[in-house]
């Protein structure tokens, strides 16, 4: 992972004590690209000030300011946003584009993909899907039918996370542009501009201030693809399976997994949170295998 935290945090992040600590990001192996560091001060002095900026101005800020910046993006309509705003700088930045392609998209949303390419054919998009498998079927094969029915977090690990911190160390990810929102609600509702996680890895939400209507409004003004699904009441779009059109008054993301005490997909969730589910996982795993190791030696016995 080319991004680390200081070692004056925890595992999760926090401080490990109230002195003034440091954020910092960048491999130290790499000594082309430098470390950024931001005291936990600096980090809420930045914020001030690039809360009172407009999107583009954030944007000019974090490609002059942050090494290694990619854009991470599933093609919903603030990520579109950021591609089209980009694109119209006085020198289009060179910010390659990272789609986690989990294999259960709609194909509506794989058709878009396709129609960036083109509109924006100056972008790089990084294509990374769950290790080792191409298609749905093959997803399936290895992981069992509905897996996110059976084992959600297990789940979001393969076809995300996993994915996600793969692509961070292969393409030497220091930071991430994204296009969460406070008005998308849910653990978003106090989100800030610009945020280290516990891992290092810088993000910068540029629209974090923007509504849903404000987004609407700039794609419409400027003409930039996006995906058919708005049109069918699709506010927020992921996979086919966890997500369903909303009414009219409801929550812009109220159509993402519904029934489920879950508002984010996993990639922004702490890595902490998944760690510990693989050594549950691990745990459980190795408990089965002494059980039927035991229950074998049982019927030897008998």
């Amino acid at each position: 992972m080319p991004s680390r935290i200081s070692p004056g945090f925890q595992a999760d992040g926090s401080p490990a004590s109230d002195r003034e600590q440091g954020y910092v990001s960048g491999n130290p192996s790499q000594s082309s690209t430098p470390e950024i560091h931001f005291t936990i001060p600096h980090l809420t002095f930045l914020n001030r000030q690039l809360q009172n900026l407009e999107p583009q101005e954030i944007l000019q800020w974090s490609i002059t300011t942050l090494p290694s910046l990619f854009q991470i993006t599933s093609f919903g309509l603030t990520g579109l946003v950021i591609i089209d705003m980009l694109s119209k700088m006085k020198i289009p930045p060179v910010v390659d584009l990272i789609f986690f392609d989990t294999l259960h998209h709609f194909p509506e949303t794989l058709t878009l993909v396709d129609r960036v390419r083109s509109r924006y054919s100056h972008v790089n998009i990084h294509v990374y899907k769950p290790e080792g498998l191409e298609t749905a079927e093959e997803f399936a094969r290895k992981h069992g039918e509905k897996l996110w029915e059976t084992n959600d977090e297990l789940y979001d690990w393969v076809a995300k996370v996993e994915p996600a911190q793969r692509a961070y160390r292969e393409l030497q990810v220091d930071a991430v542009l994204t296009g969460r929102r406070r008005s998308q609600g849910g653990k978003r509702g106090d989100l800030r501009v610009l945020d280290v996680d516990e891992a290092g890895l810088i993000k910068i939400n540029p629209l974090a201030n923007w509504t849903f209507q404000e987004v609407r409004d700039y794609i419409k003004e400027n003409d930039v693809p996006y995906n058919e699904l708005l049109d069918r009441n699709y506010k927020s779009v992921g996979d086919w399976h966890s997500t369903k059109p909303i009414s009219d008054g409801e929550d812009e993301r109220a159509g993402r997994w519904q029934g489920k005490q879950k508002t984010e997909c996993g990639i922004h969730n702490p890595r902490s949170k998944f760690a510990r589910f693989l050594m549950e996982q691990e745990q459980k795993q190795q408990d089965e295998a002494l059980h039927l190791a035991l229950q074998s030696s049982l019927e030897v016995l008998s």
